[in-house]
């Protein structure tokens, strides 16, 4: 069953089934009756109206990714981890005034990266896009950064970090289709003993809601089964969308006794969940806080304090329906699905760069 399509009975997600029980045969043709499958890119860009754009610095072993919805959307966040690096989230509170964002930009970097949002602000401005204060209009850019700084890339900038000028470089090229592994966010990035990377995948359903996720994966805790060369994401692979990575389990019980070492701010996974559901702030939230579950099932530990994890939400509204609370539940579990399934794609595609291995390479040969 791991290799079958992912099939979703949304109701079922919220509402457990108390009718008669069905005969395998029977269940399967219900089920082909509502199907929530990968989308056509297996890509946040599934959703519509939603762009990316990556830009990197191959010297520095750093980049920037940009989400870029096509017009002002709802927006929300959710961080989780012990040492954040944020830009503007306070005002993605449900209480708060402002009422959508123009993009969100995830960056290398450590504090260094925050600059690229300035860079996306001050492009967008230059458009005209943003909240309208008097006769200024001031773009709504929130950002979260990742910490590269020690992957033995070039960080000694000689008068300004690059960060600035990548921000504007990744939403120049936003477009539907973008690299995924050693790119933008997840250029520098690591994973445990492995080279992390920037990871994305989507879901739609024969109803039309659209789910994606993006993440650059670079926590301090593992993608891999202690014990083996398994990701914790292989099972929640859809077609074939991690190359079918080792599936197995430890010969013996989990060791309990996980080590967790590093300095704060020195990790993070950060990471962007859309949707073409019509949400509230306060529903956005909430998804924020379900697709965390995406992390926590693929990397063992998060949320630690020394990563500063941390899940943007972003909610086009193209879909125009009313979303009540079991609608709602059943967004916030695939999004954390395919947070999940982002991640394991992040550790796939990635590269080894240097002395950070990469996991196809640790995995054959290591």
């Amino acid at each position: 069953m791991l290799h079958r399509l992912f099939r979703i009975d949304l109701d079922a997600i919220v509402e457990p089934d108390t009718r008669h029980r069905k005969s395998g045969l029977e269940k399967e043709r219900e089920m082909s009756d509502r199907i929530a499958r990968p989308g056509p890119r297996n890509l946040i860009t599934d959703v519509d109206g939603i762009l990316v754009g990556n830009a990197g610095d191959a010297a520095v072993r750093s980049g920037v990714t940009v989400v870029l919805p096509d017009s002002r959307c709802v927006g929300a966040v959710d961080v989780r981890g012990g040492a954040p690096g944020t830009r503007d989230t306070d005002a993605l509170d449900p209480t708060c005034l402002v009422d959508a964002v123009d993009a969100v930009v995830l960056s290398g970097g450590s504090a260094f990266g925050l600059d690229a949002a300035g860079g996306v602000m001050a492009s967008l401005a230059r458009q005209g896009r943003g909240y309208q204060v008097a006769d200024a209009v001031v773009p709504i850019v929130p950002a979260a950064i990742l910490f590269d700084l020690a992957n033995g890339g070039d960080k000694n900038w000689v008068e300004e970090p690059p960060y600035r000028d990548l921000g504007r470089a990744a939403l120049s090229c936003a477009g539907a289709g973008f690299e995924l592994g050693n790119a933008g966010a997840g250029l520098g990035a690591s994973a445990g003993h492995l080279k992390g990377g920037l990871g994305s995948a989507s879901v739609v359903t024969d109803e039309g809601l659209q789910v994606g996720a993006l993440v650059a994966v670079n926590a301090v805790g593992s993608p891999v089964i202690p014990g083996t060369r398994a990701l914790w994401a292989a099972m929640y692979e859809q077609q074939n969308e991690m190359g079918s990575p080792v599936r197995e389990l430890p010969s013996g019980d989990l060791r309990l006794d996980a080590s967790v070492q590093g300095f704060p701010g020195q990790n993070t996974t950060i990471g962007v969940i859309a949707t073409n559901a019509a949400l509230e702030k306060s529903q956005a939230q909430r998804v924020a806080i379900m697709a965390h579950d995406g992390y926590a099932r693929a990397i063992r530990p998060i949320h630690t304090p020394f990563d500063g994890d941390t899940v943007f939400v972003l909610a086009t509204g193209t879909k125009v329906a009313d979303v009540g609370p079991e609608q709602l539940g059943a967004i916030g579990a695939l999004a954390a699905d395919c947070m999940t399934r982002a991640i394991g794609r992040a550790m796939v595609a990635a590269r080894t760069l240097g002395d950070m291995i990469s996991y196809s390479e640790w995995s054959d040969h290591g």
